[in-house]
């Protein structure tokens, strides 16, 4: 079973940057779609960006230009890396595994088993 351990989370000013981590074990690390998810206070997760097997790479909309995901196939580890972040980035990240499809909707319809404990992101205004 995949685990996943996120980190990198904090609390930054609004236009400040963040790269948050999370390592990956249980599964052959490189054949995985791995994305980004958050979840703010009250509010449903949401998917934010992804990163394919092949390296494409897909973003919400709020995040793009912003937002930049990768991954490295060595160390298992996908990275989020945040810049220019305003108050509604604020929540708790996740990560997990996904389809290997740039097709979002998808990844909203995908089943996921587990989830790691997730970093909190807090952007002060």
């Amino acid at each position: 079973q995949v685990q996943l351990v996120e980190s990198g989370g904090g609390l930054v000013q609004a236009g400040g940057s963040l790269t948050l981590s999370c390592s990956v074990s249980g599964i052959y690390f490189s054949i995985y779609a791995m994305g980004w998810f958050r979840q703010a206070p009250g509010k449903q997760r949401e998917l934010v960006a992804v990163i394919l097997t092949s390296g494409a790479t897909v973003y919400e909309d709020s995040v793009k230009g912003r937002f930049t995901i990768s991954r490295d196939n060595a160390k298992n580890t996908v990275h989020l890396h945040m810049n220019r972040m305003v108050s509604d980035d604020t929540a708790v990240y996740y990560c997990n595994t996904g389809p290997d499809t740039q097709r979002l909707d998808l990844w909203d319809l995908h089943e996921y088993d587990s989830w790691g404990q997730g970093t909190q992101v807090t952007v002060s205004s």
